[in-house]
């Protein structure tokens, strides 16, 4: 593609790079220029534009737009997206509901190294995904690219986009209660809320006291396809109430502890084949934290191994929250 100061005679054709005015109206960059346009332009003034030029083998910015996004994403219903049509060289791929976002990575970087003029963003790997969101948006940053190299970057990322939606329908909920303790309430809405957003019902909800025994109790008796313990006092150890009563109720933890703050204290095992998701402290609260990244990829199929979890860490939120203000702030060495 040629860029730069065309002479109005040999403008025909050519891409207008700068809105221009002439006379009561206003010639929008990306015209392509026809005769009348270059008559107005004459009448106005102008002995010349800014303007691209496509060289034979180019591809326009809208054409190869669509041309890439329907190499990512070439289902879109089976993908769980949907494309916008395409404008200024740009197609938005967007989430048909509530899932998760898979991406192949190394696809999209590839993709990405071709030529700098063709690009794809995405939300991070397993991004929680509500109906409408963005998960990527393909842009072609010149008004023209070589086609061989759109069917290139189109040949390294087939179908490396979609979001998936959860696999179970329902969860539930089982509070610990101590004398003295938090009051619940705030922590029950947070998670109501965060099963909601993902398309699920709060099937069961109960409140117990906070002990092995009453836990593992509660815990059988539970309803819903994902099991999710609040308790009272943070989970401490391995071996405290909450893990130790899904071994008593005969399930087991998987992992406890996760680098991801706020989340620390997470746990994940399972119990009579479902999941079981013991929440650390900072879950009352709506704000993002470990257990999003845990919750959301669970009810969708996804569930993190130990080492998922243990690869969380960089990147891992490091967020302060307002009722733990600075807790990090220790003395400099």
């Amino acid at each position: 593609m040629k860029f730069g100061p065309v002479a109005l005679a040999a403008a025909e054709g050519a891409i207008l790079a700068h809105s221009v005015r002439v006379g009561d109206r206003r010639l929008r960059k990306g015209t392509v220029l026809e005769a009348e346009d270059l008559a107005a332009l004459h009448a106005a003034g102008h002995d010349e534009v800014i303007a691209a030029r496509p060289d034979a083998g180019d591809i326009l910015e809208d054409a190869a737009a669509a041309r890439l996004a329907d190499a990512l994403v070439p289902d879109p219903a089976a993908a769980g997206v949907r494309l916008s049509v395409p404008f200024t060289g740009r197609v938005n791929v967007l989430s048909e509901g509530a899932g998760v976002a898979v991406l192949d990575v190394d696809a999209l970087q590839t993709l990405n190294r071709v030529n700098p003029m063709i690009t794809i963003a995405t939300v991070p790997q397993y991004q929680q995904m509500a109906a409408g969101g963005m998960v990527a948006t393909i842009k072609i940053i010149s008004y023209a690219v070589p086609e061989e190299d759109i069917e290139k970057a189109a040949s390294h990322a087939q179908a490396a986009l979609r979001v998936m939606a959860p696999v179970v329908r329902s969860a539930g909920l089982i509070v610990t209660n101590i004398p003295g303790g938090p009051d619940n309430t705030k922590g029950i809405r947070a998670m109501t809320d965060r099963v909601t957003a993902l398309g699920l019902d709060m099937a069961d909800l109960r409140e117990v006291p906070h002990d092995v025994t009453g836990l593992a109790d509660g815990l059988q008796a539970l309803g819903g396809d994902v099991a999710m313990i609040l308790t009272g006092s943070a989970t401490s150890d391995i071996d405290d109430v909450a893990p130790a009563a899904v071994r008593a109720a005969g399930g087991h933890v998987d992992r406890f502890g996760m680098p991801v703050d706020p989340g620390n204290l997470l746990f994940l095992g399972g119990l009579a084949g479902r999941s079981v998701i013991g929440l650390p402290g900072c879950a009352r609260s709506p704000a993002l934290n470990g257990a999003d990244w845990v919750l959301s990829r669970v009810v969708c199929g996804l569930e993190p191994s130990a080492d998922d979890i243990a690869g969380m860490g960089v990147g891992g939120l490091l967020k302060e929250i307002p009722t733990r203000p600075q807790p990090r702030a220790g003395r400099s060495r």
